[in-house]
């Protein structure tokens, strides 16, 4: 088995067939982007009128939806009031928020095992990209002053 299979395996435990699992919205299950995407549509607002209301361009929050940035402190205020959700629920999942799903739907084995690795991956995208600004910031940091 890869490194991959294991990671999959482990992380099938998750139970997201059962509606209104605490877990739904928690760290391990979503990222910031998912808990902002999914309090925007219980709240019936696009992101376009999301956008206009917070005073950013459609791209930020698309950007802040797809977890490549995250908004700044007076922002996320903003978010959390604007689609009445704490501000920790949005952060990390815990406090005032969502619960998951509402439909009864249950979801076949397959289907779940695919989200759970979807989920990964983006979050392994998410963090991989993290790592690369900080790399490429050290390296400009060095180029500017290679005698450090």
């Amino acid at each position: 088995m890869t490194d991959t299979e294991i990671d999959t395996e482990t992380e099938t435990d998750i139970d997201l067939e059962t509606p209104g699992h605490s877990g739904w919205y928690s760290a391990e299950s979503a990222t910031f982007g998912d808990r902002m995407a999914g309090a925007r549509d219980a709240m019936n607002m696009t992101q376009n009128e999301l956008s206009k209301r917070i005073g950013v361009k459609l791209k930020t929050i698309r950007s802040w939806e797809d977890d490549l940035e995250e908004p700044r402190a007076n922002k996320l205020q903003m978010l959390a009031g604007l689609l009445n959700v704490s501000m920790m629920w949005l952060l990390n999942g815990e406090g005032d928020g969502l619960d998951g799903p509402t439909d009864e739907m249950a979801l076949a084995p397959e289907v779940t095992e695919l989200l759970t690795e979807l989920r990964n991956l983006k979050s392994q995208m998410a963090q991989t990209a993290n790592r690369l600004g900080l790399l490429e910031k050290r390296l400009r940091t060095v180029l500017k002053d290679p005698n450090r």
